[in-house]
This record gives C-alpha cells, sequence and structure tokens, in this order.
C-alpha cells in the first residue's frame, strides 16, 4: 500500500483505539505496527523488536524510575508537607497568601516528582482544606491547586522533558536547564494572577489568617531544609557540570531515601507502596515510548513527512511561523486529548520541518511543555480538573473550571514572553553547555 493511504489508515486506527479507551502506549504500538505491516510487511517484526529493545536499553531513559521514586519516597516521608508548611508560614497572612503558598509548594514539589498530577494531588490534599478553612472560595482555591500542579511537567525534573527528549533526540540536561526560569516565570505569574483576582475580588480570599512569628518560619523553613537540599543537589549538581541529568536522578533518589530513613517513614507498607508505585509510574511510561517509536518509525515508512516539508517550503513560511502555527494545534488539541497522546503524535510530523527551518529544538520543546500545561486545564478534558475534583468531591466542576482562568491566560503571557525573547529559556544551556 502506498505511504499516504497507509498514514491516513495508521492515523484513523490510533484514534479509534483511542477512543475505545486503550491505553496510549498500546494504541501506538498497535496502530504502528499496523502500518508498517500495510507498506513493509517483512519489516514489521524486526522494526518493533528493535524499537522496543532500543528504548529499554536506553541508559537516559533511567532518569524516569529515580525521579519517580525520588518524588513517592517526598511523600511517604512528609517532606512534601514540610515544604508546603514553610511557604504557608511565610505567606499565609496575605491576602491571598494561602493561594500563593499553594503554588510555592506546587513547584517545590515539582522539582521533586516531575509529574504534574502528583504535584496537584499531593499539594492539594494538604492545601484545599486549609484555604476552605480560612474561607477561600472555592473556585479560586480549587483553581490554584490544578493550575499550580502544572508545574510539574516544566520544572525539573520533568517527565514532559524527558520524553520530548527522546523523540527529538535533544540533550535532558539541556531541557532541564531550559526549564528552570520559564518555570519560575510561569510559578511568578500564577501569583501575580492570585494577586490581581484577588485585589478585584477580595471576597474570593478574606485575610483571616494569622501572621506567623519569625521563630515559627525559620522552624518551618529548618523542616524544609532537606527537600530543599535535595532540590539544589540534583538542579544545582547540574548546573555546576558535577553531574549529568541521570547522575542527577540517582543522587535526589538516594538523598530522599536517607531522608525518608532518618523520618522513620520506611515501614514495610510505606516502602512496598513506593515501589509498587515507582515500578507502575515507569512501566506506564515506557509502554508510550514504545509505541511512539513504533509509531515514528511507521511516520517515517509513509513518507508524509517529507511531503509535509515540500510544502512548508514552497509557501515560504518562517520558522518561527511554523513554531506558533504547532503550539496553536497543540493548545486546540490539548482540550481534547491527552497531553503525552499529542506529544507523540505531533512531534515526529513537526521535528524535520522545524529543523529544516532553523528552529531551536530546546526553546521549541519549552514552549511545547508550557502548551502541554494549559491542555491539562483546559476544558473539556483537563486531567488536572479531575483530579482536584476527585480531592474535592463536593465542588462543582464548573466552578473550579471558572477557578483556572486567570491562570491559563498566565501560561498564554508566558508563551508569549518566551516567544518572543527566547534566551528566558536558552539562557542557562547556553551557560552550562555552550
Amino acid at each position: 500500500m502506498a505511504g499516504p493511504e497507509a498514514a491516513a489508515l495508521g492515523f484513523g486506527a490510533l484514534l479509534l483505539l483511542l477512543l475505545l479507551r486503550v491505553p496510549v502506549g498500546l494504541a501506538l504500538l498497535i496502530a504502528g505496527a499496523g502500518g508498517i505491516f500495510l507498506i513493509r510487511p517483512a519489516a514489521v517484526v524486526p522494526v518493533v523488536a528493535g524499537e522496543l529493545f532500543a528504548v529499554a536499553s536506553t541508559y537516559s531513559l533511567t532518569i524516569l524510575p529515580m525521579f519517580m521514586l525520588m518524588g513517592n519516597l517526598a511523600v511517604v516521608s512528609g517532606m512534601s508537607r514540610d515544604l508546603y508548611d514553610a511557604a504557608h508560614s511565610w505567606l499565609g497572612h496575605y491576602r491571598g497568601g494561602l493561594a500563593a503558598a499553594s503554588i510555592a509548594g506546587c513547584a517545590g514539589f515539582s522539582a521533586l516528582s516531575g509529574s504534574s498530577l502528583a504535584s496537584a494531588l499531593t499539594v492539594g490534599r494538604v492545601a484545599l482544606p486549609e484555604m476552605r478553612r480560612f474561607g477561600y472560595d472555592d473556585s479560586l482555591a480549587t483553581g490554584t491547586i490544578a493550575a499550580g500542579g502544572t508545574l510539574g511537567i516544566l520544572i525539573p525534573p520533568s517527565t514532559g522533558f524527558v520524553i520530548y527528549a527522546i523523540l527529538t533526540e535533544e540533550s535532558i540536561g539541556r531541557l532541564f536547564l531550559a526549564g528552570v526560569l520559564p518555570g519560575v516565570l510561569l510559578a511568578l505569574l500564577f501569583i501575580a494572577a492570585i494577586r490581581l483576582t484577588v485585589t478585584r475580588r477580595p471576597a474570593l480570599a478574606p485575610r483571616s489568617a494569622v501572621r506567623a512569628p519569625w521563630g515559627a518560619r525559620f522552624a518551618a523553613a529548618r523542616r524544609a531544609a532537606w527537600i530543599a537540599g535535595i532540590i539544589a543537589v540534583t538542579i544545582g549538581g547540574i548546573y555546576a557540570g558535577i553531574f549529568s541529568a541521570v547522575e542527577a536522578a540517582a543522587a535526589g533518589a538516594l538523598l530522599a531515601l536517607i531522608g525518608a530513613a532518618a523520618r522513620r517513614a520506611l515501614t514495610w507498607k510505606n516502602l512496598t507502596g513506593v515501589v509498587t508505585g515507582t515500578l507502575a509510574s515507569t512501566g506506564t511510561a515506557f509502554l508510550i515510548l514504545f509505541g511512539a517509536f513504533v509509531f515514528k518509525t511507521f511516520i517515517g515508512f509513509s513518507e508524509i513527512v517529507a511531503a509535509a516539508s515540500l510544502w512548508v517550503a514552497a509557501q515560504g513560511f518562517s520558522g518561527l511561523q511554523v513554531a506558533l502555527a504547532v503550539l496553536l494545534m497543540f493548545m486546540v488539541l490539548g482540550a481534547f486529548m491527552e497531553g503525552f497522546t499529542i506529544l507523540v503524535l505531533a512531534i515526529p510530523l513537526a521535528q524535520p520541518i522545524l529543523e529544516t527551518l532553523g528552529v531551536d529544538l530546546i526553546w521549541f520543546g519549552v514552549l511545547i511543555v508550557i502548551t502541554l500545561e494549559m491542555g491539562l486545564i483546559s476544558p473539556p478534558v483537563g486531567i488536572n480538573v479531575f483530579v482536584v475534583k476527585g480531592i474535592a468531591r463536593e465542588v462543582p466542576l464548573h466552578a473550579i473550571f471558572r477557578g483556572i482562568w486567570p491562570f491559563w491566560l498566565a501560561m498564554l503571557a508566558a508563551v508569549l514572553l518566551i516567544a518572543a525573547v527566547p534566551r528566558i529559556a536558552t539562557l542557562l544551556p547556553a551557560v552550562v553547555y555552550g
């Protein structure tokens, strides 16, 4: 069968499998293998076996279980709560301060877990009861947690950056460093959005929290010192050139294990939960990568990327125009599809075109991850919204979606700023790697 016809059938089969709720990785694997069979029947077995082995034996992918283990240990040991408590003690007495502290807590936990869902779930369980106790409006409280959790795939270590790096064959270390300044920028924009919202509508966040004494603030900061040290060692070690990204992940997991043991949190029940949770999350991530690489090979066999590149060249589009068009597509698709599904579908198509036009894939990767974050809270699918709904069952879904819009606009502002000033994303990688 000719490549374009096979590509149409392959994409159709993939969408059908996703509608039938087949796991993303398995759907990609089935559609990719079927598409290869239509074009080159004899290549199916060697291609699928070769791609599975290549992914499973990729050294850089050991970063995924290490960072997932680190995040799980932080949860069971209570280190994640210490981080929120420290932010709460310093910011809680301001109007909207509990919401700002929740954003800070999500940002800090994101630097351990690399997962948006884990960040929203962990900080939400601690922060939502506090905000509701002090009379915060439900839409502001739940919207803050849903949006703050999205920082988990931007602030390194980020599973979004790892998967993007594997798909594009870019440096994980460069992408991690590229995410630091945009992650800080987005967290500050979230806090600014909270401030503007409560200034315009003070009733959303009553100023009723008691100002913590200085002694209590410093005591909370000391309790959070271990988790802050882990973040400093992992990210600082990469920045200083002491560690590679994989070595930083191993060092962070070891420090989290020592911290959990020092807190006497390593009971048999906790240890079993940490290990099984890490294995389950790692297995899911690897299945997605298995399917993505088989599907990516199928896309290559179909030759539709070459045809698309020729069409773009004929139209005379610039690299920036094509990059913005892809970002817009991600924003639209993010309202209906899970972010990583879009990533593994679109990047193999877009990457060759963007490379031909001279687009910096490190800069583009940061923008892509932020647009994925936008999809995590965009109606009607917004996964983080449903995670928060699971914590706050009594809050109507429309109230949570109403609360996310200031943060969605903050993400859009971040995309525009980084698009206009690429150095926000490229500065640290350039300083470290040249």
